[in-house]
């Protein structure tokens, strides 16, 4: 299993049956080819559709039917597809329960950056996407990202250096090494992936956290 779908895997345990769910590009997208057995939710796309499907299989794909990565996509009995007036009206009326995003950097605040990569100073690329939207629309953030750069730097700060996406809007972070649940005093380490300690996770990690007397091992669907 590569990190990636280890990321999505866990990412899908933050999901209960019946809610409504929006998956970010990257990872979450992947989110739901591995939702646990017995949990159905409604997957919004603020591309405009309720009710996506997991992954097509190979000559199944209709072009017509994408995530917000352009990736192909089922739908469901049931489903319905409308505007971006209409979708983001879902999302800023407060009707979606949880968003799992990717992010650049996330920080001990809940703070969470994740469109604004740096071209030159000042200079930042494109593609904020409906993030600001979803970040400030959800009931719960859910974030997974690689826990370090290629650099070994920590992507979990004290306090993110690139532009926000949401401010105080991160309520789970999910890398491929550790969970952290986002409570109003810090982070604090719920789970760590075989083969690291929570002494291992507090050594690639800059920002500060405590550690969950529950604290276990990476749970994956």
């Amino acid at each position: 299993m590569n990190i990636r779908e280890m990321m999505a895997r866990r990412a899908a345990l933050e999901l209960t049956d019946g809610e409504v769910v929006n998956l970010g590009f990257g990872i979450p997208l992947s989110v739901a080819d591995y939702l646990p057995a017995g949990v159905e939710t409604i997957l919004q796309t603020e591309i405009g559709a309720l009710r996506l499907g997991p992954s097509p299989k190979l000559n199944e794909a209709d072009s017509d039917f994408t995530d917000s990565g352009a990736q192909p996509v089922t739908l469901l009995p049931g489903a319905s597809l409308f505007d971006l007036i209409t979708s983001f009206t879902i999302i800023r009326g407060g009707h979606i329960d949880t968003t799992i995003l990717g992010a650049l950097e996330v920080d001990q605040h809940g703070n969470i950056a994740n469109w604004a990569r740096p071209l030159a100073p000042g200079r930042y690329a494109p593609g904020m996407g409906g993030a600001m939207d979803l970040v400030g629309g959800a009931r719960k953030v859910v974030v997974t990202l690689q826990h370090n750069d290629k650099q070994g730097h920590s992507k979990i700060l004290k306090n993110c250096t690139l532009p926000l996406t949401g401010q105080g809007s991160v309520n789970v972070i999910i890398t491929e090494k550790a969970v952290f649940q986002v409570i109003p005093t810090g982070l604090v380490l719920k789970e760590v992936a075989e083969g690291y300690t929570p002494e291992d996770i507090r050594s690639c990690t800059e920002a500060s956290f405590s550690i969950s007397p529950d604290c276990c091992h990476y749970r994956l669907s």
